[in-house]
Formats: C-alpha cells, structure tokens, sequence
C-alpha cells in the first residue's frame, strides 16, 4: 500500500484544491450504479454487497471532472439500517450528490438524508433524478426541487448513460464555487472509518482528513489511545503520495499502533489539534421535536455515543455523554432520536469541554459569545455547583483510559457511580485514586474530587444560612435521588465536615 511515490495530475490549490463528495438517497435509487457511471469503479466491494444488490458499507472512488478536477467520491449505504454509517461517511464531505428515482420520487430515506447533510452543514451539492429512462422525471424534479430547494436537478440514467455527463458538470459547477479546507492552515485530523492489516506492510487506516496535511515520516497521536505513531506511507485513491492535504480519502501505513488497537471511530491528528475525549458539551442546535432530558444519539465524526440533551434556552443544548467522543469547537454533529430512530437534527459544537450546569443567564451569556467567536469576558459568578476543571492535572503515568475515567466521574457530579456501573472501566479505579482524583463514597461508589469539594460548600453554605440541613433539602437542592443524597451526607459526617444528630438532621462539626 505504501510507498514513496507521488500522485500524478494537477496541482491541489485554488480551482483544483481537493474537495470530498458525498451521496446520498434511499435504498435502490441508483447512487453505486452512477458513481460507477461517473467514476467506473464500483464501489460495493463486499460480497453480500454484490448478492444483495445493496451497499451495507461505505465505498470509495475519484471522480475526474470535465474541468480536470478530481474530487473523492464517498458512496454511502441508503437502507435506514445503516444510517449510522451513512451519518459516518458524510460527517467529512464537501458537497453532495443526492439521488432520487424517477419511479419513485422522494422517499422516506431520501428526507432523512437530507436532514443529515443539514445538520452536518453540507448545503451544497446536486440531485440527479435517475431511471430518467424509465418513467417522465419531471415530477421527481418537482419533489426534489421543493425538498432541497436552490441545488441544481439533473435527470439521468446510469443504464443507458443518458445525463451523466450533464450530472458531472453540474458537480463541477457546485465544486468551482466551494473553499476547500486544504486552503485553511490547521493540524491534521482525521477520524478513522476503517483500520486494517495488510499482508508485508502492516497497519492501514483510511478515513477523510478533515483538516491539515499528512506527510510520509509525519508523527501523529492515535485517540483516544493516546498512543504515538509514524506515518510510514501514503496514499490516495490507491495511489502513492508523498503528502495528502484535507479534503482528500487518504489511507495511512501507521508504526507504532497494532490494528487490534484501533476502530471505527477513532481518530489520529497531530500535534496541536484541539481534540480530546470528552464527555459533555455545550452546542448550539437545530433540532425538530426534542426536549429536556430525553435520551438521544450523537454522531460526530465516525463515532457514536448515547446521551442526554439538557436544554439550556433557546438554541442552546448541553450534551452529556454516556460514551466519549472525539470533539473540538466548531466540529458539525448530528443527533438521532432512539425510538423511534430519526433525525431531529444537529447543529455546531461551542465548548466541546464543557461542565456540567444548567440554564443560566451568564453561561448562555458566554455561549453566545463563544459561537460568535468573541473572547470570553470574566469567569462565571461563584457558585459551588457550577464544576472547575481539576486544579492539578492528571500525573503523566496516567494512561487515556483512566483519564477517560476520571472525565466520567467528573461528569456524573452529584451521582457517583458504582463499580458495576463502570463496568471494565472500573479496573482504574485504584490508578486514579493515587493520582487523587477519585474519592470511595459508600461502600462502592465513586467521586471526582472536585465534584465533592463543591457539594461540601453547598451544603456549608446551607447549614450556615439555614442552622442544619436535611437528606431531603440535600436531595432537592441537587435534583437528585434520596440515595445519591444519603450517600453523599455520609461521606460529609466521615470527612468531619458535619455530624448527624438523633433526627438525622445535619450541623457543622465544631472543630476546637
């Protein structure tokens, strides 16, 4: 796979920066018979693929456009089975080719897929009306027109040929008035859509670069690992290169990783690139039919995460994680419904390391700010619940998976978690607790520090405020359940911090 040669063709600026297209579209309108038209690859590289007649994984090929342009070409499944890896090939693309049969005309995929491209911010691209030959396309037009309303309509057959080259122009038409992101200086990230072994070479990932360049001999980070890698080879559309710039499909021949080490939804990037596993986030969505608090799922990149939506006013939503996503300001995530499943939208990522809070003038103040790109004004008003970051960070031995742990604790704030809750993630517990930022609550819970040291000031300020406090005032004060509540009182008359008397109420323990 890799080697030292260099692609051939144009350069990559200006006109010919390189550029990602995606399809889109219900299942058996026709996008893998005209990305072959277009392309002549056929992209259904799996057997059952070729049996089915159907793509259940994403497929790849370079389009050379009338222009001499090459764009990559991602190919996504249409079955709503597989939205999950159509959301994960179109979360990289530029712009976009959305297929409609004219048998058939819109249907119940080809609205969702639309919904993904915008919740993604993908806003430009073509729709070609296929099976022109079949069934008069005008009304599939109409449908097509009124659904992405501004984007050009092309009939065609991927039988007969007939509009394909009407189709391409069309795309070269859409990518001459596009920037590509090769064009703006950032650090290489990409998020990984396959990893592999390959016979005599070693370990191959493939994905979209988002943003930077890659080199041969580059060293990059592989998260959420953490692990240090060498770039010992490149290419692009199965052609050797010295260097691949975002915006192109680009396969990596990585030292230093073992395949078993890395999945889908992984991502490497290099040095500088603002990204790391979070857990809660402040975004700023576009969402049909959600509320505060309902469970959802979250897709970013290539990964996917349950979560809960807290809203936090207007179009301001905080997103707490059940599982970490590779995140940084500004990225594009969609979210799904659970059940049913359907996209209610998505929106921009504002502060992709987030604490935990809730609907407050100052924070909505300061996202406001954030999206729009202003500095932040002053720190937030005190407030014993509202969570700083660990004053001193993790110690260096400390492995990702532990400080994906502690990310965890912190984000559970007054409902620490069990063992079994944690599940394998548990066995770091001991690690973390000798770094000091895991504290035993009860008998098998669990703590971030800082989220005990702010319930310790609440419920000081309570008690000094109101002489004594109670399991149920602590319980209502945090919104949270009688036996987090209990829990926590416990952990405070161990700490000496207060004292229980005979009616269960709590003072402050008098210290000589």
């Amino acid at each position: 796979m890799c080697g030292t040669g260099r692609a051939r063709g144009p350069g990559m600026s200006g006109a010919n920066a390189p550029l990602t297209l995606g399809t889109a579209g219900h299942v058996d309108h026709g996008k893998t018979a005209l990305v072959a038209a277009l392309t002549g690859v056929d992209t259904d590289r799996l057997p059952e693929e070729r049996a089915r007649g159907m793509s259940i994984e994403l497929g790849y090929a370079p389009l050379m456009l009338p222009s001499g342009r090459r764009l990559s070409v991602i190919d996504v499944p249409g079955h709503e089975r597989f939205v999950r890896t159509m959301v994960a090939g179109a979360a990289g693309i530029d712009l976009f080719l959305m297929t409609i049969a004219a048998d058939d005309g819109v249907m119940p995929q080809t609205r969702e897929h639309a919904a993904v491209l915008a919740a993604l911010g993908v806003r430009r691209g073509v729709v070609a009306v296929t099976k022109a030959d079949l069934v008069d396309p005008a009304p599939a037009r109409a449908e097509a027109a009124e659904l992405l309303p501004g984007v050009e309509v092309m009939p065609c057959s991927a039988r007969s040929g007939a509009g394909v080259a009407g189709v391409a122009a069309a795309v070269d038409r859409v990518a001459d008035n596009l920037t590509s992101r090769a064009d703006i200086q950032r650090p290489s990230v990409l998020h990984i859509d396959r990893a592999f072994t390959v016979h005599g070479v070693g370990t191959v990932i493939t994905g979209t670069l988002w943003s930077g360049a890659v080199t041969r001999g580059d060293e990059l980070v592989c998260l959420p690992l953490g692990l240090e890698v060498r770039v010992r080879g490149v290419q692009v559309h199965d052609v050797r290169v010295e260097r691949a710039r975002a915006g192109q499909r680009v396969a990596l021949n990585l030292a230093g990783v073992s395949v078993h080490e890395l999945s889908r939804g992984d991502a490497v990037v290099g040095r500088g690139a603002a990204i790391e596993p979070t857990l809660i986030l402040d975004a700023a969505l576009e969402l049909a039919g959600a509320h505060d608090r309902q469970r959802v799922q979250i897709h970013h990149g290539t990964r996917h995460a349950p979560a809960r939506l807290v809203a936090l006013g207007g179009h301001y939503w905080q997103i707490r994680l059940e599982r970490p996503l590779l995140a940084a300001a500004s990225d594009r995530l969609v979210v799904r419904s659970v059940a049913p499943p359907d996209t209610l939208g998505g929106g921009t990522i504002v502060d992709p390391r987030a604490r935990r809070h809730g609907r407050r003038a100052d924070l909505l103040a300061r996202l406001e700010r954030l999206e729009h790109g202003k500095p932040e004004l002053l720190p937030p008003p005190h407030d014993p619940l509202y969570i700083q970051p660990a004053s001193s960070p993790a110690t260096p031995e400390l492995g990702p998976a532990a400080l994906v742990l502690a990310a965890q604790l912190l984000a559970a704030v007054h409902e620490p978690p069990t063992g079994a809750e944690l599940g394998d993630a548990a066995t770091h517990l001991p690690t973390l607790r000798a770094a000091g930022l895991a504290i035993r609550v009860g008998r098998d819970m669990h703590a971030h520090p800082d989220v005990l040291a702010a319930v310790r000031n609440r419920v000081v300020v309570i008690i000094e405020a109101e002489g004594d406090i109670t399991l149920a005032r602590l319980r209502d004060e945090l919104k949270t359940s009688r036996k987090y509540a209990a829990a926590l009182l416990e952990h405070l008359d161990a700490a000496r911090v207060t004292r229980r008397l005979p009616d269960d109420r709590r003072v402050l323990r008098r210290r000589p």
